[in-house]
């Protein structure tokens, strides 16, 4: 077949590439007009009488003698101290990924090679306690937590997310490494190596894509939670996602609102980051299987 017949109209080009740049404009003006408010006084982003004073600054010119003020960052990151809760929030992630990521490996390395059939039922656990409401798990742990007084410290939500998470990487892990042929854990074992030694240097190299897609995805869990840290982390250990809405409880006093602001786009921008620094490794564990059951 030549590749003119198979030659999509121009009509349909254009359509398509119109299509495209109509969503990426809808999906991307909710963080471009957050950017944008961020740098504006309350009564002007958030005006009722006139909404293009959003647009023009007009309050914002008459307070600060320009369009756009930084007053929003400076009140959030130094008044309120959200890089403390950035910092937390980091502590947290890093924690979560690591714990989920070894035990996810192991276990996911392990299920995938077992011949018994209770590997299917220590699978169905894991997805029914993946299903569960997360207020379920947070509600069990506090008792202990209260009574050995552990309650309002990072810990205490890292063990709970990695309670939630577990089970998830397990099941993405178990189906990445099932992809894997068998074969390559016998030719290592053939010249030598026991089976964490197969596992390290045969299946590992291979399995990157699977464990970076995972990776992120537990990170995503643990930086963008709210009912885990709110419930089990005090107010001077808050991480960002609470210390938000922190902000927007104080709507009263002039100016949190914009602390607020300033913060969801201080929060979004490291995901953009992380999401085009890593496309490539997330596009090849998405493709390969990494999330199929």
């Amino acid at each position: 077949m030549s590749s003119k017949a198979t030659q999509q109209p121009t009509y349909m080009r254009v359509l398509v590439y119109a299509f495209v740049a109509f969503w990426l404009i809808i999906a991307a003006f909710p963080f471009l007009w957050t950017l944008w408010g961020s740098f504006k006084v309350e009564l002007d982003f958030f005006s009722i009488a006139d909404w293009t004073n959003a647009l023009t600054g007009e309050r914002t010119q008459e307070v600060h003698g320009s369009a756009f003020t930084g007053d929003g960052y400076e009140g959030a990151w130094v008044q309120e101290r959200f890089w403390k809760a950035v910092l937390n929030t980091f502590i947290v992630c890093f924690f979560v990924v690591t714990i989920s990521l070894t035990f996810g490996t192991l276990g996911g390395y392990a299920l995938s090679r077992s011949g018994h059939n209770y590997t299917f039922w220590l699978l169905m656990a894991a997805l029914i306690a993946r299903a569960m409401p997360q207020i379920t798990l947070v509600s069990g742990y506090l008792l202990p937590f209260f009574e050995w007084n552990l309650w309002g410290y990072l810990p205490t939500s890292i063990i709970v997310l990695v309670a939630i998470n577990q089970p998830f990487t397990l099941w993405m892990l178990h189906s990445f490494f099932q992809k894997i042929p068998k074969d390559l854990d016998e030719s290592a074992k053939v010249d030598g190596c026991t089976q964490f030694q197969a596992f390290r240097h045969a299946i590992m190299p291979v399995m990157w894509p699977g464990v970076i897609t995972t990776g992120l995805f537990s990170f995503l869990l643990a930086y963008n939670d709210f009912a885990v840290t709110t419930m089990l982390l005090s107010k001077e250990n808050q991480t960002m996602v609470p210390k938000i809405a922190s902000f927007l409880g104080t709507t009263q006093t002039e100016g949190n609102v914009m602390f607020a602001v300033a913060a969801v786009v201080s929060a979004t921008v490291p995901l953009f980051i992380l999401v085009m620094f890593f496309q490539r490794q997330i596009v090849s564990g998405l493709t390969a299987g990494a999330v199929k059951g």
